[in-house]
């Protein structure tokens, strides 16, 4: 939450957007898998003319008959959906303190309790353990040449470097001078961000000597800061290919398992970051999220997710895409975040954000909530989501006032069709001059759609997204503080096909009913954060699924919704009939660490 005092840069003006008839128009797109997935592949990629009514079926070009749309400014580049908190002096671009009395151990009988930040640093500043022993006890579980029980997680895991950070924090330990909270806790970082040593694939499987993947010489700011804190990156984290969509299934690389019930997704494109975390490998994990790649894995996986404000923490080359973090707690979310937004002095936006303000414990309390759109989920979503709005209500003091947001489906058809404009250009760039531009077939569709966005739609697009900007404007300037409260996703989870591992499956009508809430905060810049609030039963295999609620705050409310999530994390804990669920196959790591010979660590 801003405070009164905050300024900023590139605010959007306040303008209440038109009233808009809230109808909705179901999605036509065609669900392809197997043999028919393979023939549309081929033949979209080889005639123009059916890749262009494809894109006119996905609604992609309805977007230029709104009327009225032409008052909008539009910007087709960074600068637009860019709304940076400045800081009134330098002495106010420090990060926020993250140390132990700020994020204590929870209570041991916590039910469903998953290992945080604050055990490993326990653990290792009373010598019961050191981040050596769990190092060794994490390569086993997820390393392809000793064929891992989790290894579908990961992409990439360099024993030989894991071992030395490891070592090398056990050492700082022992002289009794560890880095902080952080030193020596495992995390990953998803494929598609930059760690040194690494090879960042996207979830691709290129030849082994293609010069277009080759390993990083250093780490991206945000795992640099992470890794400068003293965290063991054990490993980089497997993902949906090209990050085109929100499942995580990848026929060439192999989907990672969601360890809540393994017989539904993960939930991408961080599907690996999910995965990893619901097994209870690591506690925190870097993922990315240009249209709910960090929340709906973190939703389906029953984890806490944080989109930041538009590069936030890194300047990243696209005007929707995000650096953040995934974690198993809210403290270990916080922790991360302020961790991995120390000031970059390289990059001229990130460094320019004052940190992200705490609410203060007077300020006032607003939900708003649009009923319409919310009750579009599921009954076990809606179900779920309702109680615990009714907790935030009744037991922590929140107002519910009721919203609403023009365009909401037109919108969200702009969002999809920039994020694939993007995902093109982006392919394209890295892959230039690489004799194997190889995608699966479900991408050689959806990159052939992507080609036929005209520069004229894009400016609609960028129009669309102007009017969404200064609506939120308006909202925020009606009600101070005010958090957005949706669904993350409204099905409890998508269930796996078996037989889609072979090719791959396109099922747009799907995917854009799990985006449904999630797309907002990226088509804006707006932060948001998913929080697990509840589970519901599955329709094949065993285990309950977790259901997420989502908050979406100002630009800059970073914090306000960190700690919106601490509270319903306390909701998830102790106002939930049986409180978390932990899964069946939950990897007990601190157990298995303490079996690790001490005399080799």
């Amino acid at each position: 939450m801003a405070s009164s005092q905050q300024r900023f840069s590139g605010y959007p003006r306040a303008r209440e957007g038109p009233q808009t008839v809230s109808s909705h128009v179901e999605e036509s797109n065609p669900v392809l898998r197997g043999w028919p997935l393979v023939l549309a592949a081929n033949a979209v990629t080889r005639l123009p003319f059916l890749a262009k009514a494809t894109w006119t079926n996905a609604k992609f070009g309805g977007i230029k008959d709104i009327p009225g749309l032409e008052r909008y400014d539009y910007c087709l580049h960074d600068d637009q959906p860019v709304v940076t908190p400045v800081a009134a002096d330098d002495s106010a671009t420090s990060r926020l303190a993250v140390t132990s009395e700020l994020f204590p151990r929870q209570p041991e009988d916590l039910a469903g309790r998953f290992y945080s930040t604050a055990d490993y640093h326990e653990l290792y500043k009373s010598g019961k353990l050191t981040p050596l022993q769990v190092a060794k006890a994490l390569i086993p579980l997820i390393s392809r040449e000793q064929d891992g029980k989790y290894v579908s997680a990961w992409s990439e895991t360099r024993v030989e470097a894991v071992l030395a950070a490891a070592k090398a924090s056990t050492e700082r330990y022992r002289e009794g001078k560890p880095l902080g909270l952080l030193d020596g806790v495992p995390i990953g970082v998803k494929e598609d961000t930059d760690v040194a040593g690494y090879t960042s694939y996207y979830g691709q499987r290129p030849e082994p000597s293609d010069p277009a993947f080759v390993p990083a010489t250093k780490s991206l700011w945000p795992v640099a800061q992470m890794e400068a804190a003293g965290a063991v990156v054990v490993g980089t984290l497997a993902m949906h290919e090209l990050g085109s969509d929100v499942t995580g299934c990848n026929p060439r690389r192999g989907s990672p398992k969601n360890w809540y019930n393994t017989s539904y997704y993960p939930g991408g494109s961080s599907s690996g970051a999910g995965s990893a975390l619901s097994a209870g490998l690591i506690p925190i994990a870097i993922g990315t999220d240009a249209g709910g790649s960090i929340r709906i894995p973190s939703s389906f996986c029953g984890m806490y997710g944080l989109k930041p404000t538009l590069h936030r923490t890194y300047a990243m080359n696209s005007s929707i895409c995000v650096i953040g973090p995934l974690a198993a707690t809210a403290a270990d979310l916080t922790i991360a975040y302020r961790s991995m937004t120390a000031p970059n002095p390289d990059d001229v936006i990130q460094s320019s954000f004052a940190p992200s303000i705490p609410p203060s414990p007077s300020a006032k309390k607003t939900l708003g909530i649009w009923k319409g759109w919310n009750e579009r989920s599921s009954s076990a979503v809606s179900k779920s989501t309702q109680r615990a709005i009714n907790y935030f209500v009744e037991k922590l003091g929140y107002s519910v006032v009721d919203i609403d947001i023009p365009y909401i489906q037109e919108g969200q058809w702009a969002h999809s069709a920039w994020a694939l404009a993007e995902a093109l250009d982006h392919l394209r760039s890295r892959l230039k001059g690489s004799p194997s531009y190889s995608i699966n077939h479900c991408n050689q569709i959806v990159m052939a759609i992507s080609d036929c966005t005209a520069a004229a739609d894009m400016i609609k697009y960028s129009q669309m997204r102007a009017l969404l900007m200064e609506h939120l404007s308006f909202l925020f300037k009606k009600y101070p503080g005010l958090l957005i409260v949706t669904p993350t996703v409204p099905e409890a989870g998508w269930k796996v096909n078996p037989g889609d591992e072979a090719y791959g499956f396109s099922d747009g009508n799907l995917t854009m009913r799990m985006m449904m809430y999630i797309w907002l905060a990226n088509c804006t810049g707006c932060p948001a954060v998913s929080a697990p609030v509840g589970y519901g039963e599955p329709e094949q295999g065993e285990g309950k699924l977790p259901i997420g609620l989502m908050a979406l705050g100002e630009w800059g409310a970073e914090e306000q919704l960190l700690a919106w999530a601490t509270e319903a994390e306390g909701y998830l804990n102790h106002g939930l009939d049986g409180g978390r669920v932990k899964p069946k196959e939950w990897a007990d790591v601190v157990g298995l660490a303490g079996d690790v010979d001490t005399e080799s660590s």
